[in-house]
């Protein structure tokens, strides 16, 4: 460190000073480049960045190739991410809370290799060899993307104004992470969403380079590059939508920067760049996030396993499916079954009373039972009576969208009632009684407005493909139920009961089958006259936003526990791993965790990241510039761009209640190793690579400045690269899941205790 940098790190402030400088403010005396060290000269060149990063991707395809065929079995969950891509092939919908991007991409390599979608990936451990399963193939693409990850990493750390050494060391830490290499060999999502996420900084980074250059075809270029790049990371994996809000924030901390009156005193070039923005950061991404989903519908034309999650008019869309080929028109006097849509319960009525008084005191109205129950009952039939006077014969016997009605149960011969006394387990909600059919005095309350789901007027009502809601007339619930059961005198049945709520979830039904027509009619006659069962007609809109609700919904529905779950707070640590696949022959195990000293070094990097900062405001509160100004500006925009995508797509899991694992933390952990390097660099040495952005023609031009290492930036790098690389060979074997461990072989690589490995070895004194 020179003296004169020394005064630079504590010089009093002046008070003519710009209290806001530039970040392309330049206070350096230019450089000789000749006053780098030989070592730095050499490593720094261009020559020398083309053999390191051809080094580093050549380890990365060799680390992440290796051995890819073990085991030869289906793992965690590549019985998901399998299944989709063999019904990709047999053209079977299904579905699933993520975007179909990654998914559609397995679908192409499994029959560009030749997989004919025959397999079902059931269960961890079915055998690919015995089902003559191409699986390498179908492997390979994500162990690609894992692979061409890591140039994509040093580019990002080059393109950020950093030199070769740094952005080796960046790289090498994800290049040499067990979780990444674990994550990228099987058949699962992660790595493409990490592929097209450093894709997305690469392109975000060169587009503001270009900033002095705007509205080129280069600047354009870069823009609709981060644009189509952040779709693909989006519609990867359902938290890719986080990469999206990570380029938002520093795309708003742009325009705010372009609103700064000394850097644009015209609010047109303002909009200009604004609309541009538009155009490249949210046009263009989400037409291209449809078109995944538009080829998506367009090759799941047939019935498949996602049949039952989706609405009645999108079933009726899909080739084979049992609600197109087997609805029936319902008719007055039909007796039918009503089943609930999202407990699968019958509503059902028996002789039984409710009680007088329930536990909590309330009085009831001590009429017939209601209830859901869960099997075929003789006490779940119900007749549809007309409150109008119909034809006897023809087209006007028809059950129609918003007609009233009267449910007759038929085994008790009472209609179905509900009125204002509070439900046994809801007091907000009213109870669901039965009223004689020959005592006409509570007629009124036995009316009920039958609502189809998004139909027209008068469309018919049809057994299995009609989701519907019962409205009573007078009070206006809806007839609604939830997984609560009522007490031994209700046998334990599910509650019914009225909900003010009309548009709730919980008050949609169907009917589930027609038992018989009035007077004996034979139903499937009925069935057969109907015009012959082409698939329906359902727009692209309708269909991706019925879908999009549906995946925000059991996304978020996913809360059930996991042995392997984990809280976002561990995940910087390496606190837990998860076991994705175990054999007990030969004792082999795969569990993902990561390079503990890559991780470790990450999470000390954030914490000195947030140090360094907080000491240099205080420091600036007092008059002191402990950093030079370039430095600084380099940490607040090249690192803090690193933190925000660091800090997006890890602190939103904390608000979160469903089922969280150590992957989700890999997206951050990508951006952490980039933070790592900017740190070292910054504990190296007070120089920094500038300028870096590319000068328009009327920039101002700057003296060029280099990074000054010396020799020690060489040495800990080399030294971290060593470091990295033992550690990943260490743990190993329960990355790629051979060879096999004894016992004691395991306990040595649980490096930490609540690491959770198979086949460890009892303590001595246990055996004992």
């Amino acid at each position: 460190m020179t003296e004169s940098s020394v005064r630079l790190r504590h010089r009093r402030a002046s008070s003519h000073r710009d209290p806001s400088p530039s970040p392309d403010d330049d206070i350096h005396c230019p450089q000789d480049p000749d006053s780098r060290t030989p070592i730095e000269l050499l490593l720094e060149s261009h020559e020398a960045s083309i053999m390191i990063v051809g080094v580093l991707t050549a380890l990365a395809f060799a680390l992440r190739l290796y051995k890819i065929n073990h085991p030869d079995q289906v793992v965690f969950d590549e019985v998901h991410f399998g299944k989709f891509a063999a019904y990709y092939i047999l053209r079977e919908y299904y579905f699933d809370v993520h975007p179909p991007f990654a998914k559609l991409l397995f679908g192409l390599a499994g029959w560009f290799v030749g997989f004919d979608g025959n397999f079902n990936f059931e269960n961890i451990g079915d055998s690919y060899i015995e089902n003559h399963v191409p699986y390498v193939g179908m492997r390979a693409l994500p162990a690609i993307f894992g692979s061409l990850t890591i140039p994509v990493v040093y580019g990002i750390m080059k393109e950020s104004g950093y030199g070769n050494i740094i952005s080796a060391f960046s790289a090498s830490i994800v290049l040499f992470d067990n979780a990444h290499i674990a994550q990228s060999r099987l058949i699962l999502l992660d790595a493409t969403l990490i592929f097209f996420l450093s894709l997305t900084m690469y392109s975000y980074i060169r587009f503001r380079k270009l900033r002095y250059l705007a509205f080129t075809p280069e600047w354009w270029g870069w823009l609709v590059a981060t644009g189509v790049f952040m779709a693909c990371a989006w519609g990867s994996k359902v938290n890719g939508i986080l990469t999206v809000f990570a380029i938002g924030v520093a795309v708003l901390v742009d325009l705010w920067d372009l609103l700064d009156i000394r850097k644009n005193p015209s609010m047109e070039l303002f909009w200009r760049h604004f609309v541009a923005r538009v155009i490249g950061l949210i046009v263009i991404p989400f037409v291209v996030y449809l078109s995944f989903f538009w080829i998506h519908f367009t090759i799941l034309t047939h019935s498949g396993t996602g049949d039952t999650f989706m609405s009645p008019r999108f079933q009726e869309s899909l080739t084979g499916n049992e609600l197109l080929m087997n609805s029936i028109e319902l008719r007055y006097f039909d007796t039918i079954t009503l089943k609930h849509k999202d407990t699968k319960v019958f509503l059902h009525s028996h002789p039984e009373r409710y009680p007088l008084r329930y536990d909590d005191g309330r009085v009831s109205s001590q009429g017939q039972q209601v209830t859901g129950y869960g099997h075929a009952d003789e006490n779940n039939l119900w007749q549809i009576v007309p409150t109008k006077a119909l034809p006897e014969t023809g087209r006007g016997r028809v059950v129609r969208h918003n007609d009233i009605i009267q449910l007759l149960h038929v085994t008790t011969q009472t209609y179905l009632l509900t009125h204002d006394v509070a439900s046994p387990l809801m007091p907000t909600n009213q109870e669901f009684t039965t009223w004689s059919r020959d005592d006409l005095s509570r007629y009124n309350d036995t009316l009920f407005q039958l609502n189809l789901n998004g139909a027209h007027e008068g469309e018919p009502v049809k057994s299995k493909s009609g989701y519907l809601r019962l409205v009573h007339v007078p009070t206006r619930v809806s007839l609604w139920s939830h997984r609560d059961q009522l007490p031994d005198w209700a046998f334990r049945q599910q509650e019914v009961n009225g909900d003010k709520n009309p548009m709730d979830r919980g008050a949609i039904w169907y009917v589930d089958e027609i038992i018989s027509g009035a007077d004996g009619e034979d139903v499937s006659a009925r069935n057969n006259a109907q015009q012959a069962k082409t698939p329906k007609r359902l727009g692209f809109f309708s269909k991706f936003i019925e879908l999009q609700l549906l995946m925000l919904q059991h996304n978020a529905g996913l809360t059930a526990s996991h042995p392997y779950a984990s809280s976002p707070i561990n995940w910087p640590f390496l606190l837990s791993g998860i076991s994705f696949w175990t054999q007990s022959e030969g004792q082999k195990q795969i569990y993902l965790i990561g390079n503990v000293l890559g991780w470790w070094a990450c999470a000390l990097a954030l914490s000195l990241y947030v140090g360094i900062l907080g000491a240099d405001l205080l420091a600036k509160r007092r008059g002191i510039d402990p950093i030079p100004i370039p430095v600084r500006n380099r940490l607040w925009n090249s690192a803090g761009f690193f933190v925000v995508v660091w800090f997006i797509h890890y602190s939103p899991f904390f608000l979160m209640s469903r089922q969280l694992f150590i992957h989700h933390y890999l997206p951050s952990h990508l951006a952490s190793a980039l933070v790592a390097g900017a740190v070292l660099h910054f504990l190296l040495s007070e120089t920094i690579e500038y300028p870096i952005s590319v000068c328009g023609h009327l920039t101002r031009r700057r003296p060029r400045q280099w990074a000054e290492l010396g020799t020690r930036g060489p040495i800990i790098v080399a030294f971290s690269f060593i470091a990295l690389f033992a550690m990943f060979v260490y743990i190993a074997p329960i990355t790629y899941g051979t060879p096999g461990l004894d016992g004691d072989a395991v306990n040595s690589k649980r490096l930490l205790s609540s690491w959770t490995l198979h086949f460890a070895a009892k303590p001595f004194e246990q055996q004992a």
